[in-house]
């Protein structure tokens, strides 16, 4: 039985209720429950609720010790199923800290089983993403719960106390990577993300930050970058950030993220429908920069490097053209047929640099590619495709960890000769399929390396609130590229947790 602390008038208690309306054991059978069950279970069935997921039953208490009760759906208690349980519970108490409540104590153990380390983590995430929200910018701020308490019968556990422990730090991490994402791009250029990346990560240890400007990018040739920012009045950067602990083996993955703090799409403009959101497209930059940050902070022994070229694809009269010939780092050239495919020209240069002058012995990249992904698999899976089923498999086991769905998508030979040019190594507009044709384009870039390419167009936004999700940049990619390191980087088949 949970120690459930003493509940005070200014508290919301949250119920985890099981499949079939179950209640937990603690609740039921304790010798002083906080609320009366027999009350719970009327208001459950009156309202319907018989623990589906998201469902909620809210019941005021006499003598208001706690506030109020919320009763919220957790089903059989999977890792999916307690985040949106969290989710549901964080919201409802954050409604209610608009009218005078301060705490929400959030009830961990199910009628299912305890929870434990893995329950504890993935609730103390949701918890504080569910809460995020992008304040910067706005005023007056609405009253927020001042605490979340999470209460689980195990929480003395050594290994429950670093779990809750992992999921502060994740979840500060991805909340960092959604204010890089949700800053507009008035404020949000190369320079300004730079910065913030000096000021989060260089005073941690055995980190160090390395800013490329564009004198150094033209003597290093990144043709890439220098062609998607030379329209912008912004110059670019790339920002390369290493850690290596004391205790870090042989193996150095390198993450590289899509950097582009704008995206007009160039002289292949968008349309103004298309743009709104472009903001966001150096997502995949804010998430292998909040990688490395969780990384840090809980001194994994391992050596990783993140690689963010950032860009603003901008229209004037010093914009890349169609029909231009971009040599990339390490000598590769592109032939240009649409200028608003620019998240490749920069992954490519990155990709070529951390291979051939970082020493990476496997790469990951992640980017807001390609809208087809987005018509492939929607707004909440990412595409995976790589070069290497035992890097494939443990990309998937993490993203299952860390709740973030990954499918895998083919790199068929069949479409290699699309990107053929009669004037370059290859074109940067090949045509459908679109998502794979782009990972095609990159794989040159990483050598033989074992390469993964995530494309997160989908859901490195949310469009509403969801479990730990909050409309607006969502971080995505963090937690399974830091899942994948907690495990020491395998590029070798896992013990799989997949179906």
């Amino acid at each position: 039985m949970p120690d459930v602390p003493v509940l005070g008038a200014d508290d919301v208690l949250a119920v985890p209720v099981g499949a079939g309306g179950t209640l937990p054991g603690w609740l039921t059978d304790g010798p002083a429950p906080p609320v009366s069950p027999e009350l719970l279970a009327g208001a459950m069935a009156d309202t319907g609720n018989r623990g589906k997921p998201g469902t909620v039953t809210n019941v005021p208490i006499p003598g208001r010790r706690p506030r109020s009760v919320v009763a919220v759906g957790i089903g059989d208690a999977t890792l999916p199923d307690v985040r949106g349980y969290v989710g549901t519970a964080v919201r409802r108490g954050q409604q209610l800290a608009e009218f005078g409540a301060t705490r929400l104590v959030l009830a961990l153990d199910s009628p299912v089983a305890p929870a434990g380390a893995d329950e504890v983590r993935a609730a103390v995430e949701a918890a504080l993403l569910a809460g995020y929200r992008f304040r910067e910018l706005s005023t007056p701020h609405p009253p927020r719960l001042v605490s979340v308490t999470v209460v689980a019968a195990d929480a003395q556990d050594a290994a429950v106390t670093a779990a809750a422990d992992a999921g502060r730090v994740t979840a500060s991490a991805v909340a960092w990577a959604r204010d890089l994402i949700n800053t507009p791009s008035n404020v949000k250029n190369p320079a300004w993300l730079a910065d913030q990346a000096l000021d989060r990560l260089s005073g941690l240890a055995h980190v160090s930050v390395t800013v490329l400007g564009p004198d150094e990018l033209r003597d290093g040739g990144f043709g890439g970058v220098l062609a998607v920012g030379g329209g912008s009045a912004s110059p670019p950067r790339v920002v390369v950030a290493a850690y290596r602990h004391p205790s870090a083996g042989p193996a150095h993955p390198v993450l590289v993220g899509k950097g582009i703090t704008f995206d007009t799409g160039g002289i292949s403009i968008k349309p103004n429908a298309g743009m709104r959101e472009m903001k966001t497209d150096m997502a995949g930059g804010a998430a292998v920069l909040a990688t490395l940050d969780a990384v840090a902070r809980l001194q994994l022994p391992v050596a990783v490097t993140v690689v963010v070229p950032a860009a603003e694809n901008a229209v004037s009269g010093s914009s890349y053209r169609p029909a231009d010939v971009v040599r990339h780092v390490g000598g590769r050239t592109t032939e240009v047929l649409n200028t608003d495919a620019e998240g490749r020209m920069v992954l490519a240069d990155a990709l070529a640099y951390a291979r051939l002058e970082l020493g990476a012995t496997a790469l990951v990249d992640v980017a807001t590619l390609t809208g087809a992904m987005k018509v492939a698999l929607g707004t909440r899976t990412a595409g995976l495709f790589a070069t290497t089923d035992g890097l494939a498999d443990a990309l998937r086991t993490a993203a299952v960890r860390a709740g973030e769905p990954l499918w895998r998508m083919p790199l068929f030979e069949e479409h290699r000769d699309l990107l053929d040019s009669p004037v370059a190594d290859a074109n940067n507009a090949p045509g459908n399929p679109g998502g794979t044709t782009a990972a095609l384009f990159l794989q040159p870039f990483a050598g033989n390396l074992p390469w993964a390419h995530l494309d997160v167009a989908g859901p490195a936004r949310a469009g509403s609130d969801d479990a730990e999700l909050v409309k607006g940049g969502t971080g995505f990619g963090a937690r399974t590229l830091l899942r994948w390191l907690e495990a020491g980087a395998p590029i070798d088949p896992p013990e799989s947790v997949l179906d």
